[in-house]
């Protein structure tokens, strides 16, 4: 017996795309790198003592946050939306995993606006990992909702 990984039905298209490819998996890409970088910069910074690595993850960690708010953006339209989409228990689980990512992000980038080095440990760093760890599990989800559920997959009969 076959088991279907979409019991809802045959995926949902994006209504937030460009020439047919959503939006959302394409800004996605540079808010990861930069929030999963930002482990690395902290930890270059506690073996380090360079007040380089400090600033780079302040930099890091803004750039990230704010970029992610824009993916958000395009992402919650399409929950929004979209009803296919807005039916699928992983894509509600993805959407709040990602507000507590931004929210981390945006905490943690408010820490560091004073003073980035003296930010960094013990709550700098602390947040930066629980940053990652959720930017894993928030792309787990998002992989679930493209591979599982076919969301933003054009089929043959959107031609």
């Amino acid at each position: 017996m076959k088991h279907s990984p979409d019991p809802v039905g045959q995926g949902a298209p994006s209504a937030v795309a460009v020439a047919g490819h959503p939006i959302h998996p394409m800004t996605v890409t540079f808010p990861i790198a930069f929030l999963v970088t930002a482990v690395g910069s902290d930890l270059a910074y506690v073996w380090f003592q360079d007040p380089f690595w400090a600033r780079m993850s302040l930099w890091l960690i803004g750039i990230g946050t704010f970029g992610g708010i824009g993916a958000g953006i395009a992402g919650t339209v399409e929950v929004l939306v979209v009803r296919g989409i807005r039916r699928r228990a992983a894509a509600w689980s993805h959407f709040v995993t990602a507000v507590m990512l931004l929210s981390v992000g945006f905490a943690n980038w408010v820490l560091r606006l004073d003073d980035a080095q003296a930010a960094v440990l013990p709550w700098g760093l602390y947040l930066s990992v629980l940053g990652a760890m959720l930017v894993g599990l928030a792309g787990w989800l998002g992989g679930k909702l493209v591979f599982e559920h076919r969301i933003g997959i054009a089929t043959d009969d959107d031609d």
